[in-house]
């Protein structure tokens, strides 16, 4: 079965060449590289022509396409980008991610074999983690050490890393909901992604402008409680708490340097969710 993955990138010039670079070295090869610029204003666009140049000049295996729109979000990039699609099996990427190189065969056999519809993998692990703030990124998440998630993860996930072409196109794709639109499809679906362990690179935050600025996106995301659940949110990375919670698990974690990083990323949650109520 042919496998497009596609990849929404808005102002991704430092990590774009990376992701890419990785996904050609994959070992299943009936695939296609689809990229679509959310109206980046950096030099992202640029690197991905070139990219795009070399691959032709070369006249390597891989189908790679580049797509433009007005900048909307990534639920609208990744539906045009399904789109365009002509593969069976639909990949959806970040551009800071990188891949072992059965990371396509390994999240796609399941559904080949018709054993599912949609997968996710396990086996996310932080590809920076040797930089002090992606580090207590891991810690304020919750998640085991090197790795983006807790331990005893479900075998079960909302958000799917691959689907059945068909199957996404039967719900229309995803909702335009900003932070939380890859949750959509398996509300839209009924069902949810099953495991596998196809090993892939993510990388965290890695400096205090990339906390604040990533975590004012979370904070922009919709409350279950609507308008109370965003004011027991703001609540919540008020600065007397934040300073305390920060205090207490710069303590236990022996990471004095997360005490200022909770103040950043609680600060980006309240400039988020603050803009969101007006």
């Amino acid at each position: 079965m042919k496998v497009s993955i596609i990849i929404a990138v808005f102002n991704e010039e430092k990590v774009i060449s990376e992701c890419i670079n990785s996904l050609s070295k994959q070992d299943y090869k009936d695939l296609e590289i689809i990229v679509v610029d959310d109206g980046s204003t950096d030099n992202t666009k640029n690197i991905i022509s070139n990219f795009q140049f070399s691959i032709e000049s070369n006249t390597l295996w891989v189908n790679f396409k580049l797509l433009e729109q007005d900048h909307k979000g990534p639920g609208a990039a990744r539906n045009l980008g399904a789109k365009k699609a002509k593969g069976e099996i639909l990949v959806f990427v970040d551009s800071d991610m990188t891949f072992a190189k059965n990371f396509i065969d390994v999240l796609s056999r399941p559904i080949i074999k018709g054993k599912t519809k949609g997968t996710f993998s396990k086996e996310e692990l932080i590809s920076n983690y040797d930089n002090i703030w992606a580090q207590c990124w891991g810690i304020n998440e919750g998640w085991e050490k090197g790795r983006r998630h807790a331990k005893n993860y479900p075998n079960k996930q909302k958000v799917f890393r691959a689907i059945l072409k068909s199957e996404f196109d039967r719900v229309g794709g995803f909702s335009l909901t900003g932070y939380t639109d890859d949750w959509t499809l398996s509300q839209k679906l009924g069902y949810e992604a099953d495991a596998t362990e196809a090993i892939f690179y993510h990388k965290n935050p890695e400096n205090l402008c990339e906390v604040f600025n990533q975590a004012r996106w979370i904070g922009k995301r919709r409350y279950k409680l609507g308008f109370v659940g965003s004011v027991i949110t703001l609540a919540r990375v008020w600065l007397p708490v934040s300073l305390l919670v920060g205090i207490y698990k710069s303590v236990i974690n022996l990471k004095p340097e997360f005490l200022v990083f909770k103040v950043f990323y609680d600060l980006g949650i309240f400039s988020g969710a603050s803009s969101a109520l007006l």
